[in-house]
């Protein structure tokens, strides 16, 4: 066996039967680094069978496990950290699992440690086979017995539909498919670890929560101590803590698994991205995303109605979108009564030939009356200039917002009536804590139960540092890292924006020469990586 040193997260199991008589399974113990390791079988095959059977295993910088060989095809395993990455003798039990009522008739109740989902399913004949996740599910093998297990959860950041339907379905599933007894509510986001108490959390006392919205925790921004949250997760003796927030959220919950692992002790660590917003990477839609969509198309439904009732009415719908636009370009794509939807990974500008006040005027002259569906992260650049505001954060690190609808209303109002000349009728509507506030629908209850069940069964399986969610329809376990190295925007070369292009007939806005000055060539030739918000 050689090695060669430079990174390596942690522990990866390896097997392959590349050779019909032979197979292969070893484990790289952590170490600090390592660049590959080439793994031969013993000397007693001959060595037609070792040249068959030899793998290259790489750490890539992003962490990503990369196996090399005659039949690996460019095959890349990501994985997620376990607990016996760093409590090497932690011994495995059975899982009652299949001894449940439930379960008893499934008939492949255990998911199977080979089993993986590939990130990317579009492929070429000769294309390589690319990243994998580990496949999210029940394990035959647990690392906690039912009667140690002292969970806790966690909710952290701004509201979504849905957080109470986790919670409730993380309480039940490690009750009634685990046997768990002693689980915990930490109130108030991160910040409740250590400065507020607890409530404990039963079937019974989380049953009807998921009809409400909110979260039945409370939470707040910001407040991470990891050294004073990891003491508190000592002391109370936790040994299962899961977490569920945003992009800030799940860094912290990254925080939390470095440090239980440089302590020593045995705490699993999972995470369940939330977001509105749909700007998780990875994963194929946030919980909560669906329910937003859904509850804008009645703003957008009552700002059609004003503006048909008026002549020359203009109506404005401000959604949800810090950086993406995911919220507004489903909402508009949904209702079809939208003439014009503006989002921050698409620069507009509003004066001159193409321009937003010219659109506006052709669609008056047309139908008499025009709907806008704005993103609140749309055309900040212009608020900000405008006002002359400073760049003020939350105590979650996120960028204050202005309100560009209230903005957007004004600036149309006075070009219509000084410039044009023209009586028009502005209605502005922002629902945005309204969709905020409401319980998820049915499809979003399913969703938030998937993500809550898998969360448990990773954490009792021993996987640690790990996030949820589906990929390519098919859920997996992700690590944290993945999920938070960039955020998830709407690509503007993609068909789903050419679709919303088509449905409100709108420009691009990517014409006018100032656009593409300030923007330069990257706009034209790889609109997809856009990073600014507007122009």
């Amino acid at each position: 066996m050689e090695t060669a040193l430079t990174s390596a997260p942690h522990s990866l199991s390896l097997s392959t039967d590349s050779h019909p008589f032979t197979s292969l399974r070893t484990k790289i113990a952590p170490i600090s680094s390592f660049r590959f390791a080439k793994f031969a079988l013993p000397t007693r095959f001959s060595l037609t069978s070792l040249e068959k059977c030899l793998i290259k295993v790489r750490a890539e910088a992003d962490g990503a496990i990369n196996v090399d060989g005659d039949q690996s095809d460019d095959f890349i395993l990501e994985d997620v950290p376990h607990l016996t990455d760093f409590l090497h003798d932690l011994p495995s039990y059975t899982n009652p699992l299949k001894k449940t009522q439930a379960y008893a008739i499934v008939k492949k109740t255990f998911v199977s440690p080979e089993d993986v989902v590939a990130q990317q399913i579009v492929v070429q004949k000769n294309s390589p086979r690319g990243k994998h996740f580990r496949r999210a599910g029940p394990r035959e093998k647990v690392y906690f017995t039912p009667e140690d297990v002292r969970a806790c959860i966690v909710t952290c950041g701004g509201l979504c539909p849905g957080i109470n339907t986790v919670i409730r379905e993380i309480v039940c599933g490690l009750s009634t498919m685990y046997g768990v007894d002693e689980i915990l509510g930490i109130q108030g986001g991160y910040r409740g670890f250590y400065s507020k108490n607890t409530v404990q959390l039963t079937p019974k006392s989380v049953n009807d929560i998921h009809k409400r919205g909110g979260t039945f925790l409370q939470t707040s921004r910001g407040g991470h101590d990891t050294n004073k949250i990891v003491d508190n997760i000592q002391d109370r003796g936790i040994n299962q803590v899961y977490i569920i927030g945003g992009d800030g959220t799940q860094k912290g919950a990254a925080a939390i698994y470095k440090e239980v692992e440089r302590r020593g002790i045995k705490v699993a660590v999972a995470g369940i991205p939330k977001t509105i917003d749909n700007d998780i990477a990875v994963i194929d839609k946030s919980f909560g995303f669906d329910t937003a969509v859904e509850e804008a198309q009645r703003a957008i439904n009552a700002a059609h109605v004003e503006v048909e009732s008026f002549e020359n009415g203009v109506g404005i719908v401000k959604l949800m979108g810090r950086y993406s636009g995911f919220i507004a370009m489903h909402a508009t794509l949904a209702s079809r009564d939208v003439d014009c939807c503006l989002i921050p990974e698409s620069p507009f500008y509003l004066e001159g030939q193409g321009g937003l006040f010219e659109f506006v005027e052709q669609r008056l002259k047309e139908n008499g009356h025009m709907v806008i569906v704005l993103a609140e992260g749309a055309g900040q650049e212009y608020v900000a200039q405008n006002f002359h505001a400073a760049d003020e954060k939350d105590a979650s690190g996120n960028r204050l917002l202005l309100d560009v609808g209230l903005w957007l209303t004004q600036k149309i109002k006075d070009h219509f009536t000084n410039v044009r000349k023209m009586a028009i009728n502005m209605k502005y509507i922002d629902p945005t804590y309204m969709i905020r506030a409401i319980p998820s629908n049915a499809s979003d209850n399913i969703y938030c139960t998937l993500l809550a069940q898998s969360a448990v069964h990773g954490a009792m399986a021993g996987f640690t540092g790990f996030t949820v969610g589906p990929v390519n329809s098919r859920h997996a376990y992700i690590p944290i890292s993945r999920v938070t190295e960039a955020q998830n925007i709407v690509k503007l070369t993609d068909r789903m924006w050419a679709r919303l292009l088509a449905s409100t007939n709108q420009p691009s806005f990517l014409s006018c020469e100032v656009v593409q000055e300030k923007v330069g060539k990257q706009i034209v030739d790889d609109i997809h990586n856009l990073k600014i918000t507007s122009i």
